[in-house]
């Protein structure tokens, strides 16, 4: 029975995409002492992490190796392995077409190989953010199409990541695991693989239930964090201070938690989650008004700050077009090397198209590639600051020498409150 197997340790794992879910997951499974297969579709990725080397900073190389070296992990792109497994995770990525719905296409093709090797006695978990119902509607159909039926010959149920790439405190072994789901007895089985391994589990009735809690989360956030920068495009065209406002309000000890403005969202939840949440509300007749709106704004950040840009060069008498702008931080968050949804793109490539000569410097991301876009991060020194007309904070990475900088500047336009505390005719807020 697969519940005696999880218990003793002798089930053989699976996590099918290896990259900031679903690595840190197989390596912890592996630390616990199960057998942990990973499948990938990148065949360097797999060669890499068989010879210990990783490509999520949350997952240390020596940490990795500890893991192949005892034999516990592996990967590989032969998804024929997954006949071996006893569960598999699915940790793949659900980004939004461009029309802003969702993109579950990867989810599709996991399922797909999934259900080619599906046995008797298989834990099917997705972990992937969707919208309510994804389980039960899209994954449950493809693999009963295989003549098992859920609940009895396999468990199919959904858990949400709460990965926070960079926390130090909060990781996959200590956040709490949310799981639902498609009937009890899926429901227990994926708690014996979670408790097997992790702090805390978190039951809850159904498949859709987790699925919301996922997409309450991030948009818990969204929705703050619009509202503040709602707040500081308001404060801006009133000439408050937004960040003295919000210091002052968050010294009530109830009633209030402090949310900060800022370039824009980045990541691969919070800007895209409450747009899943958004479109199954509309799916169901429900049109999420306060959702939307607060991604609007979320959205109109980057503008913002091009527009801040504008303003503190002609400050100078200078317009963008040939001025030297240097963006600090390309990064979605402080002292990660993930650029996914960073705002730092859009406003690079406004900017570029103004015709500024636009610089980044990153320690966490060497190339800057995209569509249209090929650049290098260039060395932070004073002549370089000394030598730019404008600095833009747009990631406040701790290893940034901030006196040095401001020292050096021409002017700084600080979408971050990097410089909290510091006085300077030369500084620009948010």
């Amino acid at each position: 029975m697969l519940i005696e197997k999880l218990k003793n340790r002798s089930a053989h794992l699976g996590v099918v995409g290896l990259g900031y879910v679903g690595l840190p997951l197989a390596v912890e499974f592996a630390r616990a002492g199960f057998k942990v297969t990973g499948f990938d579709v990148i065949a360097s990725t797999v060669e890499a992490l068989n010879q210990g080397r990783s490509h999520v900073r949350d997952v240390p190389s020596g940490l990795l190796q500890e893991a192949v070296s005892s034999g516990n992990f592996r990967a590989t792109t032969d998804f024929s392995a997954l006949a071996n497994v006893d569960t598999v995770n699915i940790c793949v990525p659900t980004p939004l077409r461009k029309t802003k719905d969702p993109d579950v296409s990867y989810i599709v093709s996991a399922v797909e190989e999934i259900a080619k090797y599906l046995h008797r006695d298989t834990l099917v978990v997705l972990e992937s953010t969707t919208y309510p119902g994804t389980t039960e509607e899209l994954i449950l159909p493809m693999l009963e199409a295989t003549g098992l039926k859920v609940g009895e010959d396999f468990f199919l149920a959904f858990s949400p990541e709460r990965v926070d790439p960079g926390n130090p405190t909060y990781n996959t072994h200590n956040i709490p695991k949310v799981v639902g789901g498609v009937t009890p007895a899926c429901t227990e089985t994926a708690q014996h693989l979670y408790r097997a391994t992790l702090d805390t589990v978190i039951p809850v009735s159904s498949t859709r239930v987790a699925e919301m809690v996922k997409l309450l989360e991030n948009t818990f956030r969204s929705v703050n964090i619009g509202l503040v920068n709602e707040l500081a495009l308001m404060c801006d065209s009133m000439g408050i201070d937004v960040w003295e406002v919000i210091d002052a309000a968050a010294t009530k000890p109830f009633g209030f938690m402090p949310f900060y403005p800022g370039p824009g969202l980045g990541g691969h939840c919070i800007p895209i989650d409450p747009f899943y949440l958004s479109w199954k509300a509309r799916e169901v007749g429900f049109e999420a008004r306060f959702i939307e709106l607060a991604g609007m704004v979320n959205s109109y950040m980057p503008e913002h700050v091009v527009k801040k840009t504008i303003e503190a060069l002609n400050a100078q008498g200078k317009a963008v077009r040939g001025s030297r702008i240097l963006i600090l931080g390309v990064a979605y968050k402080p002292d990660i090397e993930d650029v996914r949804e960073s705002p730092a793109i859009s406003i690079i490539e406004r900017l570029l198209r103004m015709d500024g000569d636009v610089d980044y410097h990153d320690p966490y991301i060497a190339d800057l590639e995209r569509e249209g876009l090929a650049m290098r991060s260039v060395l932070l020194t004073s002549d370089r600051v000394a030598g730019s007309d404008l600095i833009v904070i747009v990631t406040p990475h701790k290893s940034f020498d901030y006196d040095m900088l401001l020292e050096n500047a021409q002017s700084v336009l600080d979408t971050r409150n990097a410089l909290k505390g510091r006085t300077s005719p030369k500084i620009r807020r948010l």
